[in-house]
């Protein structure tokens, strides 16, 4: 199972990229693989405010359909618009490409919620 050690997690299977204010978020490695194939994503619109455990998107798969839940307060700076076409980069590339949404938090004590790679990878064992 790939859990990259400099990335945090939540126990809902979103894993969170920290550069400055902004959050990069997609789903686990872990997570895609349960979903399956996925054959569609929901994305939110730019600009628009979200509270941490909000629903941001929505993945749909061939088993399922699954919420990415917001790990963070803040506003949406960037969309993967390439999943509009190619939403199977989420199971190509869970930790890169497939990348889900940006978000500039707004409380950055919130952080302090998340998992370690560690505390993931023992949450999934």
């Amino acid at each position: 199972m790939n859990v990259p050690a400099d990335l945090k997690y939540t126990s809902d299977h979103e894993w969170i990229l920290m550069e400055g204010d902004i959050a990069t978020i997609g789903i686990t490695d872990y997570a895609q693989g349960e979903l399956g194939d996925v054959v569609f994503v929901e994305l939110p619109s730019v600009d628009e405010n979200f509270e941490m455990g909000d629903v941001a998107a929505t993945i749909e798969a061939v088993k399922t359909v699954a919420d990415v839940f917001l790990p963070l307060s803040g506003s949406i700076v960037a969309v993967n618009e390439a999943l509009d076409d190619e939403s199977d980069l989420i199971n190509q590339d869970a930790y890169g490409a497939g990348w889900i949404l940006k978000v500039k938090i707004s409380n950055p004590s919130e952080l302090e919620s998340l998992m370690s790679a560690a505390d993931y990878t023992a949450s999934i064992s």
